[in-house]
């Protein structure tokens, strides 16, 4: 029997939704320059069809459903018809170079199930799946279903632990194999959409695996390890896999795997998220990047797969749990790690593999924290036999831009959760049936005041749950003539509400210092501050923070185009500081002049 629960992502949660602003602006600047670029996928799907990774083990065969899953989630938020399309062509186009055994891989028979082989099959069924949500003809949606059958059936008849098949553990020389046993979370969801026994069987043989041949990753949680002490550290796959895990808790309802991946997750919050929301000082590892990150480093590190993957995971753990927490991570990751990896600017980047600068990319690869320029490479950089390339951090942007609006306001039963404050508004179903509207008005995260206003033809009663964010050390809420101190959380309202109620929030937002390994890092409610050279600020000079009446001393000034928020902070030895937020900062690249820094010296 199928476990009943959310849809891939949350198109459901509201029947429509609009906002204004940076996110709403993201998201559509990605829509634009990417997801609508034929020839792109074209390319995309060529890979399948002349088995383009298998001369030097690659991972080209990710970047199809790597894409389509953002693709769709975006055509979830702007109901764009010529993104639908768009997505259509490239769904029908990969269906067709799909092998008489079922297969669509980018390696050919003779040499398949090895290197990013899995990995590659992996994101063909999680881009067919979140198209499958979205796909609004009916024998088109049949098509799909039995081509992801297929193809997973022929992964099933060779991987497995019977004589004769090669164990899952075993179908890749990278990271221990966890990249192949990510495969579980796409599984798990076709188990949903059929019912098939064998896999969630298949499922179960992979959990049986531990994720890992060097040694169990679900023993490596329950022993308390951190992440960085795990048997792989390699963060995007790692948190992939218990993603995975999550889903399978989500068909059998196992607690004890909900358990450990909030114990993972908890883990590598406090171990390895840094204050713009990502992992790994080391290139794309766990390596306690919460301690490290104050540290000057000239190699690459934040990846934005990272970031995005903590992101998923975050918003995964939420549906389970409704904990305010996972929503204040998502947050924070997107307003800062995100948002700073996007290319506004429409830069060209630099290739390790080249030595040279490159194209431009919707998104940069890795994000720096301390006195270093972004466009410092391009993760997963792969080129095409026909010429042009792509990479990893390019094609999985799109699944965060449109996560953030997506969660902003979501149904859930007989509660309304406003998540994020977002100017704009959003049409959910009441637990009648109606259509609700909320709307809101903010100056957030520059400010911290927000008006919701209700909108529905008949008074319904339902609970209206409202984040104060954990940042906020108080809150005052308004409705219905009453005043409340809000605590970090939901402010749960309960109530009949009738056409033209409001609910008036006014959070505390002020900029506080953050104190670690003799360096010093300014933050302002969600967002991370940063100097950029590039603005005029002298990013090395020491800092002497000012204080009147313990209250830290500042400015703010209207924010420029592309800034969310800009203040000068008070040096009690020299000039004011000017400080913007972390995702403004850094954009003309490698352009001169155009370090930035989150962690300064202090004196």
């Amino acid at each position: 029997m199928i476990v009943e629960r959310q849809k891939l992502f949350n198109e459901f949660m509201h029947t429509s939704a609009h906002f204004s602003g940076i996110v709403d602006s993201y998201a559509r600047f990605i829509e634009d320059r990417q997801l609508v670029d034929e020839v792109l996928w074209g390319k995309f799907i060529k890979v399948f069809s002349e088995y383009s990774d298998t001369t030097d083990d690659g991972w080209r065969s990710e970047y199809w459903g790597k894409m389509m899953r953002g693709g769709c989630m975006t055509y979830a938020y702007t109901r764009s018809e010529r993104l639908y399309g768009v997505l259509t062509n490239a769904v029908e186009g990969l269906l067709a170079v799909q092998d008489a055994d079922g297969r669509i891989s980018g390696y050919d028979a003779d040499h398949e199930f090895c290197g990013w082989d899995m990995w590659g099959r992996k994101y063909v069924l999680v881009g067919l799946e979140y198209y499958y949500e979205i796909c609004r003809d009916s024998s088109l949606r049949e098509k799909i279903l039995a081509a992801m059958c297929r193809h997973l059936d022929s992964v099933m008849e060779r991987i497995g632990d019977t004589p004769g098949q090669i164990p899952v553990t075993r179908t890749s020389e990278w990271w221990g194999g966890v990249n192949s046993c990510s495969i579980l979370e796409p599984v798990v969801q076709l188990y949903k959409l059929t019912g098939k026994a064998a896999y969630k069987k298949f499922a179960e043989y992979i959990i049986a695996s531990g994720g890992c041949r060097e040694g169990s990753l679900i023993a490596a949680v329950q022993e308390g390890r951190a992440p960085a002490e795990f048997p792989v550290t390699k963060a995007y796959e790692t948190m992939s896999f218990f993603e995975g895990l999550l889903a399978y808790y989500e068909i059998s309802g196992k607690k004890e795997y909900l358990e450990i991946v909030k114990r993972f997750a908890e883990s590598v919050f406090s171990n390895e998220i840094t204050l713009i929301g990502c992992a790994g000082c080391t290139h794309e590892l766990f390596d306690g990047a919460a301690e490290k990150q104050t540290e000057y480093s000239d190699t690459i590190m934040q990846e934005t797969c990272v970031t995005v993957t903590w992101m998923r995971l975050s918003a995964r753990l939420w549906e389970n749990t409704y904990d305010p927490k996972y929503i204040d991570r998502i947050e924070q990751s997107a307003r800062n790690a995100l948002y700073g990896s996007i290319n506004t600017a429409w830069k060209e980047g630099y290739s390790f593999e080249k030595k040279a600068r490159m194209p431009a990319l919707p998104f940069d690869s890795y994000s720096p924290l301390r006195n270093n320029v972004r466009g410092r490479g391009i993760g997963g950089f792969k080129e095409f036999p026909e010429g042009g390339f792509y990479g990893c951090c390019a094609c999985i942007g799109s699944a965060g831009t449109a996560l953030y609006p997506l969660y902003a306001i979501a149904g859930r039963e007989k509660t309304v959760y406003v998540n994020f404050f977002l100017p704009g508004e959003a049409c959910l179903r009441s637990p009648c049936g109606q259509e609700v509207v909320i709307r809101c008005s903010t100056d957030y995260p520059a400010g911290g005041e927000v008006r919701l206003a209700v909108g529905l033809r008949v008074p319904e009663r339902f609970l209206l749950a409202v984040r104060i964010p954990g940042w906020s050390t108080s809150a005052v809420i308004r409705c219905g003539g009453k005043e409340e101190t809000a605590q970090p959380g939901y402010a749960v309202l309960d109530r009949e509400w009738k056409y033209g109620d409001t609910v008036f929030l006014q959070l505390a937002a002020e900029p506080s210092l953050i104190r670690k390994n003799e360096k010093i890092a300014c933050v302002y409610g969600p967002l991370a501050l940063a100097r950029d050279e590039n603005k005029g600020a002298e990013i090395e000079s020491p800092v002497t923070p000012l204080y009147s009446g313990g209250k830290l001393q500042y400015g703010m000034e209207d924010a420029e185009p592309g800034e969310q928020l800009r203040i000068w902070l008070k040096d009690g030895k020299g000039e004011d500081v000017l400080l913007t937020d972390y995702a403004s900062c850094g954009k003309n690249w490698t352009d001169s002049k155009n370090r930035i820094t989150v962690w300064m010296n202090e004196g």
